[in-house]
Formats: C-alpha cells, structure tokens, sequence
C-alpha cells in the first residue's frame, strides 16, 4: 500500500480543491446544482481517485486511478473557463485556477508515465 498522504501532488490537490469550493462560493446561487455542483465533484475526484489508487495493489490498476484523476483535473479545467466565459468570477482568480490545475495536470501525467516505466522493468 502507498501511503498516498505524504505526496506533495496529494496535498497540493487537496488545497485545490479547498479554492474550487471558495470560488463557487461566488458564483451565482442558480449555478449551485450547475456548474457550482459539477466543478466540485471534479476537483474532489481529482484527489479521490489519487487516494483510491493507492490503495491497489497491482501498478496497472493504480495507473488507471491516475488517469481517471486526470480526467477529472482536465474535467475542472473545462469547466473553469466556462466560468471565465460566462463572467461569473473574477478573471484574475480563474486564470490562477487555471494555472493551478494545469500543473496538476503536467505532475499527475509525470506520475502516469513513472508508473508507467516502472511497469516495464
């Protein structure tokens, strides 16, 4: 068992997820069962799906909870620009979310291919 809590990628997801729900805080209250809804449940699978991972004993189960995180982090990044479209927040504060996201993306997707390598040994 990995002891998914030590990971920086983790931690760093779980402090995302925190800013996701403080900026649909603001968005408006006809969004709640939304966007404000869907972009939630994407930023928490982002880091479930880490967690769920972990737990697995086989690498090629762990890769597939790795893609599935990754697929929920370009999940959120979607919808953070349909947010930015639709002036519902801030721009300054979605494009950081944004920023946030992508280099989620980029580590989790490094985290993929190390599994990955480490299969082929």
């Amino acid at each position: 068992m990995r002891n998914f809590r030590t990971w920086d990628i983790y931690n760093d997801g779980m402090q995302f997820v925190k800013e996701i729900y403080l900026l649909t805080n603001d968005l408006p209250k006809e969004e709640v069962y939304g966007l404000s809804s869907q972009i939630r449940r994407a930023a928490v699978s982002i880091v479930n799906n880490i967690a769920e991972g972990a737990a697995k004993s086989s690498s090629k189960d762990f890769h597939r909870f790795l893609e599935m995180s990754l697929g929920s982090a370009f999940e959120v990044e979607t919808l953070l620009k349909t947010i930015q479209n639709l002036n519902y927040c801030n721009t300054d504060k979605t494009n950081q979310l944004i920023e946030k996201v992508e280099s989620l993306e980029k580590r989790i997707n490094a985290f993929i291919q190390k599994i990955r390598k480490e299969d082929l040994k």
